[in-house]
This record gives C-alpha cells, structure tokens and sequence, in this order.
C-alpha cells in the first residue's frame, strides 16, 4: 500500500506511514467544534468605569471636608478594577 501523502511503499496494516506521519485511515470520530470566544467587552467596560471612578473620587477627596471616605471609595474602585482586570486575564487561560 502507498501512503496517500508522501506515497511511499508502507505495509497494509500499518496506522500511519513511517516517512511523514499522516493517517492511512479516515477517523473514526469528528473532533468537537470549538466555540468562538466572546469579545471581553463588558469587563473592559467595567474596568475603565472603575478606574475613571476611582480618579474622580481621588481628585474630589482633595476638596471634600470628609476626604476619608472619598479616598476609601477611590480605593475600593480601583480594587474592584484590578479584581476585574485579574479575573478577565484568569479566565482566558
């Protein structure tokens, strides 16, 4: 028998050809269809809203006569917006 590939002279019980490696069969089993990914819209979405927060909540603590709990928003913001960034690049993996 010849491979359907390269054609060389290979046995006729062989699985693969020895020369390039290619398949003497047709599968049995089609592979699974990959589904195509969903663009990362949303979280891009939120992580600029949160770090555009997190900048206004900064700037507006420097003016505001309780600038703790501004900074402490500014600073929960732009938490939220690395969890969020972290989680995307995690579940692209």
């Amino acid at each position: 028998m010849q491979c359907r590939s390269c054609g060389t002279e290979i046995a006729d019980k062989a699985i693969v050809c020895y020369r390039c490696g290619a398949a003497t069969t047709d599968p049995v089993r089609k592979p699974a269809a990959i589904r195509p990914r969903r663009r990362p819209l949303l979280p891009l979405v939120a992580v600029v809203l949160l770090v555009v927060m997190a900048g206004y909540l900064g700037q507006s603590s420097r003016t505001a006569a309780n600038p703790d709990e501004l900074q402490l928003l500014a600073g929960l913001c732009a938490g939220g917006a690395i969890v969020v960034l972290v989680l995307t690049i995690q579940r692209r993996r």
